[in-house]
């Protein structure tokens, strides 16, 4: 059957099927799809290089018309109008797919032309300033060569300079806190590291008297040998910041062995199994959580020596610290750890060989913690021992009774507590203060002969200062602490006098050192000047030469004695102002005193 008129026309002559392939002698309009497909398959056909699109790197826009829109050329009108039956034989959804899909292909080389331009003008730009900024810098080097070769090698060397350094800044400097990288060091002079650090004033002006023997302290620490040091850590004081600072940044010639994961360490003397440390990270609470004054007293020597003979026991000599802390915000940050579940319920509170009994120590809670407690209820409490805390934890509670309140009138009581509280102070070989922790650091390296490695921080953001209190509840809290008040501004007084008179003691020394330095350059200046005079002269023209070298031994020996004897006047003047304030007492003024602080106001 021969092929409908319309496909003749267009074709000229019937087609040719192919090897093993059926001839289609069907209608179009049913099988147009399997006649466009045979056309196309054909090698050399017009519908084949119709549907094979333009060729690679050629295209007509991407707003260009359908293929069957475009007019036929004149050479070859055989073909075009092969092209435009072939397209109008196709199914409408597959030209205008064949559509779309020349549309996107026209989209797609545009943006890859686009791309890569761009990227093209971008670098060609980028080279240009780099090399106008290379020439600006490195005028002298683009005259010697090709600039490009030697800038990028000039950069290359410079990375590889700045790799370096890195790697070297991490071996000498690993930690965050190294000196060199404080920029601030470069802008701004460096500040005084004692100066007043709760930005109060400068001036300190002194309102207890005390003697040189209250202000000097100096002890002499062997840690080679049998003394022992002792903290006495009250809650809420930053004792236990000041606790990880005597296990693990002091120096020492037998540092402390802190283990990764365990809140003790072992602090033993140079050659010996033995501690030098009795506190919360190296011994742990032996003698009971948060040991007080009087436990301390009794327990620690039983707990050292224990199992020791009496007779064998060393004389050891026991050096009590402590560090106090504002009693407001003490009292608020205790208030806020009982809220978070801490009960100190380990505590033995053992006086006088026993524990106190529920009638004498009443609990505040009846659960098993005071969690979530509110302020209120945490102030109404009658019988909180967070009221007058550092009070009670340094007095000796024997002279009261301990815990039993009808031994004596509450009155006199508070006023024994208080009195005992202030000499356990003073007596004691060092206590410091949370609010002066520079301070704090340079009392003890002074007192113990004993440095840091790294020096302290003060924190002025703490739990408690989140707490926002109105002035009532400030006087309230003021009240329940009324002898911790006074406790410490009693410490603080005699906390600053101390720090004032080491300073002042240190700058003494220095100077007094620059002088025998300077007296002793002077002397050599005078013998090596009177030798080379002797030696210029010949000894028969120089009759007094053994005469000038016996004036100037004379004058060396001159100056070593008055030198000797300046000193030993200053000791003879200080044993008798040692004297003179051991013999008054607390009450009436110390003019020594009074010196001392005019000399310290003159000084600065």
């Amino acid at each position: 059957m021969a092929l409908p008129a319309c496909a003749a026309r267009a074709l000229g002559p019937p087609l040719q099927p192919e090897r093993r392939a059926p001839a289609r002698t069907t209608c179009p309009r049913r099988h147009s799809r399997v006649e466009a497909e045979l056309a196309a398959s054909r090698p050399g056909s017009v519908a084949a290089s119709v549907l094979a699109g333009p060729p690679r790197g050629v295209s007509r826009g991407f707003n260009s018309q359908p293929l069957l829109d475009e007019p036929p050329k004149a050479s070859s009108s055989l073909a075009g109008a092969a092209r435009t039956s072939l397209f109008a034989l196709l199914p409408r959804s597959r030209r205008r797919r064949m559509h779309d899909l020349r549309r996107r292909w026209d989209l797609g080389s545009l943006c890859r032309a686009l791309l890569t331009r761009g990227l093209a003008a971008l670098g060609h730009s980028l080279k240009h300033v780099l090399g106008a900024i290379f020439s600006k810098i490195f005028g002298p080097l683009a005259s010697v060569g090709n600039m490009d070769e030697k800038s990028n090698k000039l950069l290359l060397a410079l990375v590889m300079l700045f790799l370096f350094a890195v790697i070297v800044l991490q071996y000498v400097c690993p930690g965050t806190e190294c000196q060199l990288l404080r920029l601030q060091a470069f802008s701004s002079p460096m500040p005084d590291p004692y100066r007043s650090e709760d930005e109060s004033s400068a001036r300190f002006v002194p309102r207890y008297n005390f003697s040189r023997g209250d202000l000097l302290r100096k002890v002499d620490f062997d840690i080679k040998g049998d003394d022992l040091i002792v903290f006495l850590h009250i809650q809420k004081t930053g004792g236990t910041t000041f606790g990880r600072h005597l296990v693990r940044n002091i120096q020492l010639e037998q540092p402390c062995e802190c283990r990764v994961g365990q809140k003790k360490c072992t602090c033993h003397r140079p050659g010996k199994r033995e501690t030098w440390l009795f506190s919360r990270f190296s011994t742990g609470w032996s003698c009971g959580l948060h040991a007080d004054w009087t436990e301390l007293t009794s327990c620690v020597p039983a707990v050292v020596d224990g199992k020791r003979d009496a007779r064998l026991r060393p004389s050891r000599n026991f050096h009590y610290i402590t560090i106090l802390r504002d009693p407001v915000s003490r009292y608020l940050s205790e208030w806020r750890h009982v809220q978070r579940g801490a009960t100190w319920k380990a505590s033995l509170h053992v006086c006088d060989g026993r524990p106190p009994t529920s009638e004498e120590l009443p609990s505040c809670y009846t659960g098993d913690d005071w969690s979530g407690c509110p302020l209120k209820e945490f102030m109404d409490c009658p019988y909180n021992l967070a009221n007058n805390r550092q009070v009670r934890m340094l007095s000796d509670l024997t002279l009261v009774g301990c815990y039993n309140l009808s031994v004596m009138p509450e009155k006199q009581r508070n006023k024994v507590l208080l009195e005992s509280a202030k000499s356990n102070l003073k007596h004691m070989a060092f206590f410091g203060l949370t609010e002066f922790q520079r301070k704090t650091q340079y009392l003890f390296e002074k007192t113990f002969n004993m440095n840091f490695i790294s020096p302290f921080t003060q924190y002025n953001t703490t739990r408690a200062s989140s707490v926002e209190i109105n002035e009532e509840i400030q006087k309230r809290i003021e009240g329940l602490n009324f002898l911790d008040m006074e406790l410490y501004s009693y410490a603080k007084d005699l906390f600053l006098q101390r720090y004032q008179f080491m300073r002042q003691k240190e700058h003494q020394e220095a100077r007094q050192k620059r002088q025998e330095q300077r007296k002793f350059l002077k002397g050599r200046f005078l013998q090596t000047h009177f030798q080379s005079q002797g030696q210029s002269q010949n000894p028969s023209q120089n009759p007094n030469l053994n005469a000038n070298q016996n004036v100037t031994q004379n004058l060396i020996q001159n100056l070593t004695q008055n030198s000797s004897q300046n000193s030993s006047h200053k000791e003879n003047r200080e044993s008798q102002k040692q004297s003179a304030g051991q013999e008054q007492s607390d009450g009436n003024t110390s003019n020594g005193t009074n010196d001392y602080i005019g000399s310290v106001e003159k000084w600065r």
